[in-house]
């Protein structure tokens, strides 16, 4: 069965690996003209993407690249003093397993995990899609495929170790900048932060030497339905839940692993596939949803009084015995309860079909 995925990030690879596995051909095409291994954030796996890292068999690497962050310190405007929080406490109560890590180190080990068992095309990206899986391509000829899989992130054309300054900033009004615009980007982080802190505008400085640079909105795509056709969506392509604030990574590296087994299960019939994977996924996918919301709320306050309330929930956390603070983040903490809560399947070793 020779299935075609567009984006060679987080997603791409682990479907890819999974497909392999099962005894798919599988072609990755990407846009960028090579692996994108500068740029992006931290990102977290809980417990289940954990599971599908280990199953692999590169969970050593992931854990050997984490990034090591056990500390947290804000600075309330006009404070005197910072509040500093034990991050390793919060995360061993959010989650039994978990790990953060830069997307980009991340993306490189799951390339790394497919890159002799799997076609990878770079530089070039999908135009057109015909419904008997004729697909068209910017630069290479016309190829067919048996299924088309956009994992191409949340801005989906089919639908060295270093530190990493993460900002968050609400706006009163839209924004006005360009996804491709990195100047205008950069202008408007530094109107947002400039001035606040000698240790902020240091940050700000390094804007114009670093390679590793990303700006979005923190946004979620709600979708009715992933799948038509012989094409369907994994991970941000079909249902972020926000950016830096829903487990984004996770949830794509689950439904990777989700899709792949079901399409195993179904021996390569994607209308008995499509849908089951769609269900087995919903309730992840509600989920992470109201976990975001949550998480945006908190993370970033609409008024002074909310960054106070903040610091001073930070700083109540922090001072607790374990066996209270177990309870209250156990209480508090959307993400880590809804990703320790996810299942997931033993699929089939294989997929057999006779087109395959």
């Amino acid at each position: 069965m020779r299935i075609l995925i567009s984006g060679a990030s987080i997603a791409g690879p682990v479907l890819a690996y999974w497909l392999t596995r099962h005894g798919c051909s599988v072609t990755v095409v990407e846009r960028a003209p090579a692996p994108r291994w500068t740029g992006g954030h931290a990102v977290d796996l809980f417990r289940p993407a954990m599971d599908i890292t280990e199953k692999m068999g590169v969970l050593p690497r992931v854990e050997e690249r984490a990034t090591g962050t056990t500390r947290m310190t804000l600075r309330g405007e006009g404070a005197r003093r910072p509040v500093r929080v034990d991050l390793g406490k919060i995360f061993s109560v959010a989650s039994g397993r978990h790990v953060e890590i830069m997307r980009d180190d991340l993306s490189e080990i799951y390339y790394d995990a497919t890159r002799d068992d799997v076609e990878y095309v770079f530089d070039d990206s999908i135009t057109a899609i015909s419904p008997d899986g004729e697909v068209r391509f910017e630069q290479a000829p016309p190829r067919r495929f048996d299924l088309v899989v956009g994992a191409d992130g949340l801005h989906s054309n089919v639908r060295r170790r270093e530190a990493r300054a993460l900002f968050l900033f609400r706006s009163e009004r839209e924004l006005d900048y360009h996804r491709h615009d990195v100047p205008r980007q950069k202008e408007l982080l530094r109107g947002a932060f400039e001035g606040l802190h000698p240790d902020v505008d240091r940050w700000l400085d390094e804007l114009g030497r670093t390679p590793a640079f990303y700006f979005d909105s923190i946004s979620q795509l709600r979708m009715d339905t992933w799948s038509r056709g012989r094409v369907t969506l994994v991970g941000d392509a079909g249902y972020c839940p926000g950016p830096a604030v829903g487990g984004s990574t996770s949830l794509a590296v689950v439904g990777a692993y989700v899709l792949a087994g079901e399409l195993a299960r179904a021996g390569g019939d994607h209308e008995r596939a499509f849908p089951a994977y769609e269900r087995a996924m919903a309730g992840h996918v509600r989920g992470s949803r109201a976990a975001a919301l949550s998480a945006a709320k908190t993370l970033v306050p609409t008024s002074r009084l909310g960054v106070s309330a903040l610091a001073q929930g930070i700083r109540l956390i922090s001072a607790l015995p374990a066996g209270p603070r177990r309870a209250l983040l156990r209480l508090t903490t959307k993400s880590g309860r809804v990703y320790e809560s996810m299942t997931l399947d033993d699929y089939p070793s294989s997929l057999k079909t006779s087109g395959s």
